[in-house]
C-alpha cells in the first residue's frame, strides 16, 4: 500500500485522482501545512524541499522501497508503475509530457500566487499582486480552452492522462482563482467530463487533511 503525505490541495488532488483512476491502494498521511509539519525531519527526509504531496512505494522497482517527491514527478512514476494514462510510443507520450510541464511551470504556480494575493489585506500592494498573477492566470485558462477545442482531453484520445489529472487539481479551484467557465467552454465541458469520472470524483472526495 503506497503511504501518500499530503494536505488538502490542489498538488495533493493531483495525486489522489491519479491514485484512484489507476486503482492503486493508499492511505493519507496527512501533512499539516498550517502548522508547519512540511519541516518535519522524518518529512524532509521523503521530500527534502518541503513540499507536498511526497510518497512512498513500499513496492517500487525491483520490489523495494521507493519515495518520490514533487507531484509531477509522482504522476510520471505512477504512469510508468502501472502502463495507464501515459503512452508507452515516444510521439504520442510527447503530448502528455508537454502540458504536465506546462501545467507544473505555469498552470499551478500562477493561480496559487493569485491565491496568495487575494488573502492579503487592501491596499497596493494586492491590488498590483491580483492584477498581475489574475491576468497570467486566465491568460492560461484560455490556452487550455483553445487546446481543448474539438478534444475531450487534452494530451490524448480515448481517456485522460496524467496530463488531465494535474491540470484537473488547479482548475478545480477555478472559482477561488476568480475565473468562471462561461467564456471558456472547452474548459467547462472537459471539466464536467473529468468530474463525471467515478474514480477522479472518489479521489477529490477522500479525506486529505
Amino acid at each position: 500500500m503506497i503511504d501518500l503525505y499530503t494536505w488538502n490541495t490542489p498538488n495533493g488532488r493531483k495525486i489522489s485522482v491519479a491514485l484512484e483512476e489507476m486503482g492503486l491502494p493508499y492511505r493519507v498521511k496527512p501533512v499539516d501545512i498550517t502548522k508547519n509539519e512540511q519541516f518535519n525531519p522524518h518529512f524532509l527526509s521523503i521530500s527534502p524541499n518541503n513540499r507536498i504531496p511526497a510518497i512512498i512505494d513500499p513496492e517500487g522497482p525491483g520490489g523495494q522501497p521507493i519515495s518520490v517527491f514533487e507531484s509531477g514527478a509522482i504522476l510520471i512514476y505512477l504512469a510508468e508503475k502501472t502502463g495507464r494514462f501515459m503512452p508507452r510510443d515516444l510521439r504520442a507520450k510527447v503530448p502528455v509530457l508537454e502540458w504536465l510541464m506546462w501545467q507544473m511551470g505555469g498552470f499551478g504556480p500562477m493561480p496559487g500566487q493569485v491565491h496568495h494575493f487575494l488573502m492579503q489585506p487592501e491596499g497596493p500592494a494586492r491590488d498590483y499582486g491580483v492584477k498581475r498573477y489574475h491576468a497570467e492566470t486566465k491568460r492560461l485558462y484560455g490556452v487550455l480552452d483553445r487546446r481543448l477545442a474539438g478534444r475531450d482531453y487534452v494530451a490524448t484520445k480515448g481517456e485522460p492522462s496524467i496530463a488531465d489529472f494535474a491540470i484537473l487539481g488547479w482548475a478545480w479551484r477555478h472559482e477561488r482563482h476568480q475565473v468562471p467557465f462561461d467564456d471558456l467552454p472547452n474548459v467547462g465541458a472537459w471539466y464536467a467530463r473529468m468530474m463525471a469520472r467515478p474514480a477522479t470524483a472518489k479521489g477529490f472526495e477522500v479525506a486529505l487533511s
